[in-house]
Order: C-alpha cells, then structure tokens, then sequence
C-alpha cells in the first residue's frame, strides 16, 4: 500500500484515537495536496459533532431561561436530532477511511 493512502485513511479513522490532533498534524506536514484535502475533510467531519453538542447546549440554555416549561421536548428532539448527525458523521468517517484504502 501507498504512503499516501494509509495517511490520508489515518485522518479518517483518528475519530478512534486523536480526532483533532492528527489531521491538523498531518495537514502541517504533508507535502501532498491529496492528504491535504483528506486531512482537511476528516478535521471538519470531526468537528462537525462537537459544534453541533455546543449549538443545542446553547439553544437549550436560552430557551429553558426564556420561555419555561414547554420547550422541554423541542429541545429534547433536537439533542436526538443532533445524536442522529453524530452518528452519521461517525460512520461516514469509516466509510471514508475504507474508500481511501481501497482506491
């Protein structure tokens, strides 16, 4: 196998072990555009999760000190919804990480 796919599947699979650290890593100190742009999409699709964990602690925060207690279950649906996309992208990651290695 390549150098290059390993690495590029590596930012991919880093949801495992390092999800930030790595791809940033390997953007810095790869000289490949190819790695570049994985390193770049595994770091965005590690942090999809977490921005979206920030937003709907925020909207929950606001919401619970403004409006009382009738949103309890919008807000709920929205921490399911945001469960949903998180499981999306973590599976999207293994995929992504697979097609790289195989192709």
């Amino acid at each position: 196998m390549e150098t290059n796919k390993i690495l590029s599947s590596l930012c991919y699979f880093s949801i495992f072990f390092a999800p930030f650290l790595f791809p940033i890593i390997v953007y810095f100190v790869a000289k490949d555009l190819q790695i570049k742009s994985h390193s770049k999409r595994a770091l965005f699709s590690h942090l999809l999760p977490f921005i979206t964990i920030i937003v709907l602690v925020l909207i929950s925060v606001f919401t619970f000190n403004s409006m009382g207690n009738g949103v309890g279950f919008a807000v709920f649906g929205g921490f399911a919804l945001a469960a949903i996309v998180n499981l999306v992208v973590f599976i999207w990651n293994i995929v992504q990480g697979i097609k790289v290695l195989m192709g």
